[in-house]
């Protein structure tokens, strides 16, 4: 075994070799689903293993059994890179070797972390071996569906949309912080606006955590902590890949529920932000560097042709069109499927020629419409 996946498989067929004990695989990383992805990867592995008879078909039946488990957890804790000012008042109070390294990777670590006092982490109660007392942790166990829906509460309402948002505002508006763009009033109404009035009416309620009180936190406590330097361009990576997840979740429950579409005005001026955004122009007409995406090459062809001083915005219609990006076509998003109603693509094209008028026409339409 070479990888992280081979080590853990090959410690499982150590315990099967030696009797089979039961045992929790319990992964923490942070992306949805993370045991069912967690117990994939362990069995592609030994499904080779077994077919080049390296071990028995016995040890895969075992990890297919019901001693093994693979619980989901969901993890919630905001934690940034390593800050200059967080090491200099560690090294201040008398901590050692606290600087900050950076390898020929671009990576960048420390021997401390920076982190936030609020933090989630749910798990489901799937352990076939026992365990510890998690609760006295402040764990919640709870069953696998409360697990999922916890986790869609997040990503798609109340915390992942508006860092998101912030962050594309962030790039365009020239902030350096998450928590510094909380002090502009006009940005502070455009995420309240994404989540208490478009997000909150149609949320996955998981009954073991308030929805209004967890977003309540997030924007009253986690966003505006200047004690977390967490940056908008570190949030914008791989926005292309957040967008279904993030806002297309809301938008096919406002369809399914036949709400109003134009309800979703924090939303569609998010989706024109980030077309403004892939321009690599900010607010002040000024370039910048983009944060990385998968399909920045493939989003060009949209975007080439869109100039600053010019409401020429045709050459975007066919990508919001785009299921994958948004999660549903635009078009197609309109309170009950009227052809006479505005879509949510309708919406976005309108910011987005606003945003385009010149200098300055960003900070401008985010004031005129949430200010």
């Amino acid at each position: 075994a070479k990888t992280a996946m081979g080590f853990l498989a090959s410690l499982m067929y150590w315990r099967f070799k030696a009797g089979a004990a039961p045992i929790a695989l319990c992964s923490t990383d942070n992306f949805s689903h993370n045991g069912d992805k967690l117990k994939d990867a362990i069995l592609q592995i030994v499904n080779v293993w077994v077919q080049k008879g390296f071990t028995e078909k016995e040890f895969l039946n075992y990890l297919n059994s019901e001693k093994v488990s693979f619980p989901l957890s969901m993890i919630d804790r905001i934690t940034p890179l390593p800050s200059a000012k967080v090491a200099a008042e560690l090294d201040s109070i008398g901590f050692e070797d606290t600087e900050i390294v950076k390898t020929s990777k671009g990576t960048v670590s420390a021997a401390f972390v920076n982190t936030e006092e609020t933090h989630y982490l749910v798990i489901e109660d799937k352990f076939p071996n026992g365990r510890p007392p998690l609760e006295k942790a402040d764990v919640i166990i709870t069953s696998r569906d409360k697990v999922d829906k916890v986790e869609k509460m997040k990503v798609c309402t109340c915390l992942n949309p508006l860092h998101t948002s912030l962050a594309i505002f962030g790039c365009l508006l020239g902030a350096n912080s998450i928590s510094g763009e909380m002090k502009n009033p006009d940005l502070v109404k455009l995420v309240e606006r994404i989540g208490y009035d478009e997000g909150l009416p149609v949320v996955v309620n998981p009954e073991i955590i308030d929805p209004k009180s967890f977003l309540d936190e997030v924007l009253q406590k986690r966003l505006p902590n200047p004690n977390i330097p967490d940056t908008p361009q570190r949030i914008a990576t791989d926005t292309s890949q957040k967008l279904p997840i993030r806002f297309g979740e809301t938008i096919k429950s406002y369809i399914s529920e036949n709400r109003d579409i134009s309800q979703l005005k924090g939303i569609a001026f998010t989706f024109a932000g980030w077309i403004r955004y892939l321009m690599a122009v900010d607010d002040s007409g000024n370039a910048f560097e983009r944060s990385p995406d998968p399909l920045l090459d493939e989003l060009d062809k949209y975007i080439k042709p869109l100039k600053l001083g010019s409401p020429d915005c045709e050459s975007v219609k066919k990508l919001l069109h785009d299921k994958t990006i948004f999660g549903v076509d635009l078009y197609e998003a309109k309170t009950g499927g009227s052809s006479s109603e505005s879509s949510l693509a309708d919406m976005t094209i309108a910011y987005l020629k606003e945003m385009l008028t010149g200098p300055g026409a960003i900070a401008a339409a985010l004031k005129k419409h949430f200010g």
